[in-house]
């Protein structure tokens, strides 16, 4: 059989770890290929031995039957692969077309020759459906158009073989539809897809075959249409996976966050967070759902600290918070799941172990009269370490070593281990498996069942919806309607989280 790209016992290792263990990986010409498997399986090393960012010990890369060597992503480009990557390389303040055309401009007479590139993006865009205007900054167009740039960088460049890594992370239902249909157009045109997903149902939706990775050994290839949500999950994780979340029904408490009227501005000077009233109760997980660039980053941080608050109230039992520094505000109880790992909740140089006792190091039993107890604190993070499962080859490894996924539940441990009167999770789970996301969200049920508030941000809606007991819709930096999970739909969500407002009971306008 005919492959547009075969890559045959690929053996990648790094110092102590085998990241690719003889993986082969198979994809057909007009084709959507998914890449399936655990944090820190290989896939992302998979992807950058063929996008050529690393050489493989072993094995061969074959594009349409000739074997190549991928030295470098130019060579990889001249190849015809293409890779649209899940944090956008985009510059804020350039047009579509200059972004587009950066690393490859177009001359003429010796100037830069942007015109004829315009028409050649416009042309592209209708031709695959794309609507973009090649004109806009980048900086005043939506996540989903920006990614959409993204997809046109790699078509403009002559890619035949896309590969998409976690798409549709930061995009609304309406924009996760929008992409499935720009994958699909795509294909037509005898494009081919690799898809690094965790999203099974994206998955089962659209792709033709999935290749399952299970710590950094190929499992097999399945196709599609023979194959269910289960059975790739259980390849995935070696294991049955729940996904539907148990929990009992929510037994609310005392008021345990009270915010009212409160005003953040966002770096420009801007009202991110606008007249914002909110409450969260002990024993409920509150779940915040809107589209990413809505106020919740900024509301968050100003209930953390890290922001400043211009006006309005932030209570935590009863006591105001929004003078207090972040230390402080941590030691009142409130523990923090940050969205961005790497710039709050991580010290990259610093250890894994360092990391998960970066809450507590200065208190007892892990320091005493200003001096460390670092056999005792690395003991309690090798505890954490097992019990979450965070796969490093010791807890003296750096954290930047980690992949994504473990250094996320490294900051899980750390932050749920304390069991804080109020738990922000801001999207706790990207970048994680299904078999971990079954987990964080049973701990953040337990912390719930515990007496504890939770507040849920995510853009996931499964994630909000499943987990959530009320979902609050912020918009453009308010809360435009506060729903009961068990009561509302996708749809109806996705409409307020575009601006919609409730008439009555399921109806949204």
């Amino acid at each position: 059989m005919d492959y547009i790209i075969e890559m045959l016992n690929i053996r990648k290792e790094f110092p102590g770890i085998v990241a690719n263990d003889n993986i082969t990986l198979q994809v057909k010409k007009g084709e959507v290929h998914a890449l399936l498997g655990e944090n820190g399986a290989g896939k992302s090393t998979l992807m950058n031995v063929l996008f050529g960012l690393y050489q493989p010990e072993k094995g061969q890369i074959k594009v349409k039957n000739q074997e190549v060597k991928i030295t470098d992503p130019n060579v990889a480009n001249r190849l015809g692969i293409g890779m649209v990557h899940q944090h956008f390389m985009l510059v804020q303040n350039f047009t579509v077309t200059e972004n587009i055309i950066l690393g490859s401009e177009p001359t003429k007479n010796g100037r830069l020759h942007t015109e004829h590139a315009a028409q050649k993006i416009e042309e592209l865009s209708r031709q695959y459906g794309l609507s973009v205007d090649p004109y806009a900054k980048i900086e005043d167009i939506s996540v989903g158009m920006q990614q959409r740039v993204e997809i046109l960088k790699t078509l403009y460049r002559g890619a035949e073989i896309l590969i998409f890594d976690e798409p549709t992370a930061a995009l609304t239902p309406q924009e996760i539809e929008e992409l499935t249909q720009i994958m699909k157009r795509l294909v037509q045109e005898g494009k081919s897809i690799i898809l690094i997903t965790h999203k099974l149902k994206e998955i089962m939706s659209i792709c033709d075959r999935c290749t399952v990775i299970r710590k950094g050994v190929g499992i097999g290839t399945v196709t599609i249409s023979e194959t269910n949500s289960d059975e790739l999950a259980s390849l995935m994780v070696g294991r049955e996976v729940q996904f539907k979340t148990k929990k009992e029904k929510a037994r609310p408490g005392e008021a345990v966050l009270q915010i009212h009227h409160l005003v953040a501005e966002d770096a420009r000077g801007v009202k991110a967070v606008n007249d914002l009233d909110l409450t969260v109760y002990g024993g409920e997980v509150l779940g915040i759902a809107g589209v990413d660039g809505n106020g919740q980053t900024e509301l968050i941080e100003a209930i953390t600290g890290l922001r400043k608050v211009k006006e309005g109230s932030i209570l935590l039992n009863g006591r105001e918070l929004s003078t207090l520094s972040t230390r402080k505000i941590t030691e009142l109880g409130v523990g923090h799941i940050p969205q961005d790992r790497h710039k709050h909740g991580l010290v990259l140089d610093y250890s894994i172990g360092e990391n998960i006792g970066l809450q507590t190091y200065y208190k007892k039993p892990y320091a005493k009269w200003g001096l460390l107890n670092y056999k005792t604190l690395l003991k309690k993070a090798k505890e954490l370490i097992v019990e979450f499962d965070v796969r490093t080859p010791s807890v003296n490894t750096p954290a930047r070593a980690l992949s994504g996924g473990n250094q996320q539940k490294a900051i899980i441990a750390r932050e749920v281990d304390r069991s804080p009167d109020l738990l922000i999770a801001a999207r706790p789970t990207r970048g994680l498996d299904v078999g971990a996301i079954e987990f964080i969200h049973s701990r953040l049920i337990q912390e719930r069942d515990k007496g504890k508030a939770v507040l849920l941000v995510s853009l996931e809606l499964d994630e909000v919806m499943n987990v959530s007991d009320r979902i609050a819709v912020m918009y453009e930096g308010k809360i435009v309607d506060v729903v009961n999970a068990d009561e509302t739909t996708e749809k109806e969500l996705g409409l307020l989280m575009a601006g919609g407002k409730r008439e009555g009971k399921g109806e949204v306008k």
